[in-house]
């Protein structure tokens, strides 16, 4: 029986400070490490932080000073993904043979991405999967992603496939990791115990797959004082970026409860027999899906501002 050991890595970043986060990440990355992980996810955009202010309203003005200088810090702090940063992740992914999904604030030009980039023990970054569509505030600060990264990944025998919070609720974005064979999904989300329940146990049940659910910490005393909007998140009342981190079984009970409030690992041991067993009565990308009546057609080539056709 194929078994692997899973974690979520439930923490507050060293807000928009790379360097000192990817300290933290390697930190999490040892403690996984030493308690025998074998896969270990992050919360949305952990690298270097998820930008707190779009979803606390009165952001959207156009042209507004506030929002572009808040804008232009994101830029500054985002991390290329052939930066350093990630070169430190995946040398430690390496040594201590971690299969790593993290998220990260990717850089491109002037543009950022929430990504979930997935870096292997022995094969590096495999794939970085672009958000194919920033939810409402986010959009202020976050470019459209494509399907280049619809993807999974053999960890330790299991096929393992990833998405980004919301675009965890995209029925096809689903489908396209089913169709594929996943029988392990991450869900990477920035933090809040009130969204991750519903959407861990809908996953786990559609898909009859493992769900593996890191969320992440934000508190005011996160942020420094002298950040635009600084005072929107002090004013939040305590609990609005509180983690919600989970791991829910293919039958939809939990193998880890939803926990908030708590930086910590939340480990499980998962096996692919759970995933065999759930799929005797339901199987959506196999024998109870009807490709004779649907035609589910994924583009995963990565799209660029511009396509240069030279002799």
């Amino acid at each position: 029986m194929t078994r692997i050991r899973v974690a979520a890595a439930q923490a507050h970043p060293v807000w928009l400070d790379a360097a000192a986060t990817t300290t933290k990440i390697l930190s999490l990355l040892e403690q996984a490490a030493a308690n025998g992980v074998q896969l270990l996810a992050f919360p949305e955009t952990f690298l270097p932080g998820y930008p707190y202010w779009v979803m606390l309203g009165g952001v959207d003005r156009f042209n507004d000073q506030q929002a572009k200088a808040a804008y232009a810090a994101y830029v500054d702090a985002a991390v290329d993904l052939d930066g350093f940063e990630l070169k430190q992740i995946t040398a430690a992914v390496r040594d201590l043979g971690v299969f790593v999904y993290l998220g990260i604030a990717e850089r491109s030009g002037t543009s950022v991405y929430a990504t979930l980039v997935a870096i292997d023990p022995e094969r590096g970054a495999m794939s970085a999967h672009r958000k194919l569509m920033p939810t409402y505030g986010e959009r202020t600060v976050w470019a459209v992603g494509d399907g280049h990264g619809l993807r999974v990944h053999d960890v330790g025998g299991m096929l393992v496939g990833g998405l980004n919070c919301w675009e965890n609720w995209m029925p096809l974005a689903r489908h396209a990791l089913y169709a594929e064979g996943e029988e392990l999904h991450v869900a990477a989300w920035p933090g809040s115990a009130a969204m991750t329940a519903d959407i861990a146990r809908l996953i786990a049940l559609e898909g009859r797959v493992w769900v593996l659910l890191a969320s992440g910490l934000l508190a005011a005393d996160d942020v420094p004082a002298e950040f635009p909007y600084y005072q929107l998140i002090a004013n939040k009342p305590p609990g609005f970026y509180n983690g919600g981190s989970c791991i829910a079984a293919p039958d939809g009970t939990w193998a880890v409860a939803p926990t908030a409030d708590e930086e910590r690992l939340l480990i499980a041991d998962v096996d692919r027999d759970a995933v065999h067993r759930a799929r005797q009565t339901f199987d959506p990308a196999g024998h109870y899906s009807r490709p004779d009546v649907f035609d589910v057609r994924v583009n995963r080539r990565r799209l660029g501002a511009v396509a240069f056709l030279d002799d």
